[in-house]
């Protein structure tokens, strides 16, 4: 088993894809022909997603949906002494996954043609995000 941690730096709220980072971490550490690689953030205010990485319009759409479902000063939430973004990006994060565990097959993972792996960040302030990965195989 191989772990490491993967730092992003944000710059606000948006999708920020790490597939490559991701690929080379697999072709560099991997020995075997099949096995997983999960990926966890360890942060409650971001989340991880797979999504289509060929039409950016997809990424601003999630963005746009979620600032409907929890936006900014959302009236009646308690906590909110770390700003008006801060709880609703911990309940944009409950809505995602804080990890995701992708199969790798003859040494590559197997992602679809147009999948990507995305930190989705909540938080409209910049922020370095560690994102820890754990390599398993045979």
């Amino acid at each position: 088993m191989i772990h490491s941690t993967i730092n992003l730096n944000t710059t606000g709220q948006g999708l920020y894809e790490f597939t490559d980072k991701i690929k080379n971490f697999v072709s560099k550490n991997f020995v075997g022909s099949s096995g997983l690689i999960t990926l966890f953030v360890r942060h409650t205010s971001c989340s991880l997603i797979i999504q289509e990485n060929a039409d950016r319009d997809v990424q601003m759409d999630l963005q746009d949906f979620f600032a409907k479902i929890a936006p900014e000063n959302m009236p009646g939430l308690r906590h909110t002494c770390e700003g008006p973004d801060d709880m609703p990006a911990h309940i944009k994060a409950a809505l995602n996954q804080v990890s995701i565990t992708i199969p790798i097959v003859e040494g590559t993972m197997v992602l679809g043609t147009w999948q990507g792996i995305y930190l989705f960040e909540h938080r409209s302030a910049p922020h370095q995000r560690m994102v820890t990965a754990m390599l398993t195989g045979s």
